[in-house]
């Protein structure tokens, strides 16, 4: 059984996705959810399937062990980062090697790094006038969005398109793919 664990930071869309796909899965288990915001829907949706969860602080997590202890007993093979706006530490990089998996709002290596996630992706590719848009599944290392590129998915961007309505479709590639790929990955 490989034992996955879930970081995110808000509502929890990603997230609920996944646990949906993998529950009751004969090969792969959602054992654990970390967040940083105590008021984030993830850990509504982690209680509602009786998911272990974890609040983890911002000093541990970057001058601390990273919480890498806390994964380790849970015997985690597998981190997901679905909505976690915090960059993972290096410590936690090490303990983790090619085991931790991002999923990005555009078509990496464009609109990554520092700064870029949700609307504020949306309004740069609008800006710069894409034709195309999509999603990016990848490894995560030291740098923001820069690990190797596990899959894409791409979309139109519409003439009238606005971050909202480009963000609806990108949503859309998430919750169609990213269980589907992360299944691949620990099963195929």
């Amino acid at each position: 059984m490989t034992r996955v664990a879930i970081f995110a930071s808000g509502a929890g869309s990603n997230a609920q996705k996944i646990i949906e796909h993998f529950h009751q899965h004969p090969l792969v288990l959602i054992a654990f959810i970390v967040c940083n915001k105590p008021q984030a829907g993830v850990l509504k949706i982690a209680e509602e399937f009786a998911i272990p969860t974890l609040l983890i602080e911002k000093e541990q997590f970057f001058r601390g062990n990273a919480y890498v202890d806390e994964l380790k007993e849970q015997q985690i093979d597998l981190i997901v980062l679905a909505g976690f706006l915090w960059k993972i530490p290096v410590a936690l990089i090490r303990a983790y090697p090619q085991h931790i998996i991002n999923i990005h709002p555009a078509l990496l290596p464009k609109y990554g790094g520092k700064g870029m996630y949700g609307r504020f992706v949306h309004e740069a590719v609008i800006e710069h006038k894409e034709t195309e848009s999509g999603i990016s599944i990848h490894y995560v290392d030291e740098l923001y969005d820069h690990g190797k590129i596990i899959f894409q998915a791409t979309c139109e961007v519409k003439p009238d398109d606005t971050a909202e309505t480009l963000a609806q479709r990108i949503h859309t590639l998430e919750h169609k793919h990213f269980a589907a790929e992360i299944e691949k990955l620990l099963v195929l």
